[in-house]
């Protein structure tokens, strides 16, 4: 059983040490890695998703329960305890969405007997976080880029049921990001968002700022941002809405506005 997840520093794009100290990421942690466009926030959630030995261009090593992981880990897809969200979803097949959906549970050894009943849960927890719902019958490569983000969020949760979750930048997604927190925070696992969203930033344990390709410094979220956290929501929940009007195909009006405001 997973219970935590060392990180231990390597060296940043210039060849320098990174943040000296280890990282660690506790069951029940939510987490945001942040910092500027080309950085290196993918490549750390990489090196966490490989289980990295020392072997990638950063040197990190990633330990489970303050050991190195088994190597069934990583050759294993049905024992690999890390599931991946990421923003390419090229990889995926013209299956349709029910069929994608058995074949995973398949390839994660679900009971027969339990799979119509996963593949239903996840398809409900899906259309939770997106506009129009996502239909069954569909093939994988006809959904939207928000309908495949949403699954593979709900995949990840239900199907996969790995204790850690790896989401790289959900907010450009076109989810809702509240329910998504909400909902995912019902599973006890570690979630790692890579993210240049201040809410899901503000309402992590702590985040990891990167840096010129290493990792600079780690920020505890502190009682200030807890308190700072409800007012970016309010003001995140006026955009929202704003959008909602315009998807809608519906004109701003005054009355609407004030609405909102």
């Amino acid at each position: 059983m997973v219970k935590s997840i060392t990180i231990l520093p390597g060296s940043n794009r210039q060849g320098n040490p990174e943040f000296k100290e280890s990282i660690e990421l506790k069951m029940g942690n939510v987490i945001s890695i942040v910092g500027p466009t080309g950085s290196g926030k993918t490549t750390l959630i990489n090196d966490i998703e490989l289980l990295s030995d020392g072997t990638t261009p950063t040197g990190r090593r990633i330990l489970i329960n303050n050991a190195l992981p088994p190597a069934d880990y990583r050759n294993n897809p049905s024992r690999n305890p890390i599931a991946l969200i990421t923003q390419h979803t090229t990889f995926l097949s013209d299956l349709p969405v029910h069929e994608f959906l058995f074949m995973h549970a398949r390839i994660r050894n679900k009971n027969d007997q339990h799979v119509s009943e996963l593949i239903q849960k996840t398809i409900d927890f899906a259309n939770q976080l997106t506009g129009e719902p996502i239909i069954t019958n569909s093939k994988m490569t006809e959904l939207s880029g928000g309908q495949t983000r949403a699954l593979l969020i709900a995949d990840a949760a239900v199907i996969c049921d790995t204790p850690v979750v790896l989401l790289d930048e959900v907010e450009n997604a076109g989810i809702h990001r509240t329910r998504a927190l909400e909902l995912l925070r019902r599973h006890e696992k570690i979630f790692v968002f890579v993210t240049h969203d201040p809410r899901i930033a503000l309402l992590s344990d702590f985040r990891v700022i990167m840096k010129e390709g290493g990792i600079a410094q780690v920020l505890y979220t502190n009682h200030v941002e807890r308190d700072f956290a409800e007012r970016v929501t309010k003001l995140d929940d006026v955009l929202g809405s704003l959008r909602e009007i315009i998807r809608k195909g519906e004109r701003l009006t005054t009355e609407a506005l004030e609405g909102v405001l």
